[in-house]
């Protein structure tokens, strides 16, 4: 409770600086940071003083509500966010990002008050993780590395399908706490590690082959993200060379996090590597993103990214050079930004594995 009081706090100092009375919080997520519900039906009307909070939700959550929301006023009424819209005053801001053309009539037609835009107040506030955050992250990184270095030590991964690993890796990270997988989970053998975000299909892992992993685990609402490319049985030279190339390319990203940085540096630094080897169209995507209670959420690392990197942000670092009809390598990390240097969430080795 006392975390989510402070960053109601918190989001008061950006009413304030906006000039705002309020702030109607409709997104669920959004909510889920501010009060720790997790139902499917809220709305909060956040203003300037805790005793004029409010909560609602519908009578589903009557229980959890008291039990997740125990220290703001809870309204009881299915149409939440109308609700709360009727009992706002002044100016008030709401989430334009996430509320339809519809749902602002709506929403106008309910209240006295007068609404606002006020996009992103709260997924600002959600750029830097704190404490409480970064430790569900640490958790949900660890199942996904556990999960990993289970799949491997089992061993009998050639003459499986992509889609029965995918099965494996997402029920061995459940089975180490997991609420389950952060994303469909991409298991990609052989030719198919050339795409960036292809599906398991029932193609038949090989010896010889790339095998690329991207997946993550879901704790507390948490997400973690991390690639790892493993050889099957036997490791050409050509694999080796280029497994190298994006490997360093991956350790120049990570070397560039740091607080003040600009986002599109991080990338450039992670790039560079990269197009000096002659490959910069065979890397396909931007570096990295922000994790949290979102897989992908701001900030964005890449070649047009803007703004610059904080204490305390979570963000991915994942280059790829992809040999389209011949295989392909991503290498991932979760990491958090420090002061100090980054702070590898993601455990995994980086040293190619032949499995």
């Amino acid at each position: 409770m006392a975390v989510h009081a402070r960053r109601r706090d918190a989001l008061r100092k950006e009413l304030s600086d906006r000039g705002l009375d309020g702030l109607l919080v409709t997104d669920l997520l959004n909510i889920r940071y501010l009060t720790g519900f997790t139902g499917s039906n809220a709305a909060l009307l956040v203003t300037h003083s805790e005793e004029t909070t409010l909560f609602c939700t519908d009578g589903r959550y009557t229980e959890q509500s008291a039990s997740q929301v125990p220290d703001l006023a809870t309204v009881i009424d299915r149409a939440s966010a109308l609700a709360l819209a009727d009992k706002a005053s002044g100016a008030v801001g709401f989430e334009s990002q996430h509320v339809t053309v519809d749902g602002h009539d709506a929403l106008a037609a309910a209240t006295r008050a007068t609404l606002t835009r006020a996009p992103n107040l709260v997924e600002g506030l959600r750029l830097v993780k704190d404490e409480t955050e970064v430790d569900a992250l640490r958790r949900a990184c660890a199942a996904a590395d556990n999960a990993l270095v289970d799949l491997v030590e089992a061993g009998g991964l050639v003459g499986r399908s992509e889609k029965e690993v995918a099965r494996d890796l997402e029920n061995r990270m459940r089975d180490h706490g997991a609420e389950g997988p952060s994303f469909e989970s991409i298991v990609a053998t052989g030719a198919h590690s050339a795409i960036p975000h292809h599906r398991p299909t029932d193609a038949v892992l090989a010896a010889g082959d790339f095998l690329k992993l991207d997946f993550g685990a879901l704790v507390e609402g948490y997400h973690s993200d991390m690639t790892r490319t493993l050889v099957l049985t036997r490791a050409a030279d050509w694999q080796r060379d280029l497994y190298d190339l994006v490997a360093r390319s991956q350790a120049a990203g990570v070397a560039a996090l740091a607080p003040g940085v600009p986002t599109r540096d991080v990338d450039r630094a992670s790039r560079g590597v990269i197009e000096d080897a002659g490959r910069g169209e065979e890397f396909l995507h931007g570096l990295g993103h922000g994790v949290g209670l979102q897989v992908h959420e701001a900030p964005s690392l890449a070649k047009t990214s803007v703004g610059t990197l904080s204490a305390g942000m979570a963000v991915t670092v994942e280059p790829g050079v992809y040999v389209s009809g011949k295989g392909g390598v991503r290498i991932e990390d979760t990491l958090v930004v420090r002061d100090a240097g980054p702070e590898l969430l993601t455990l995994t080795t980086k040293q190619l594995m032949v499995v």
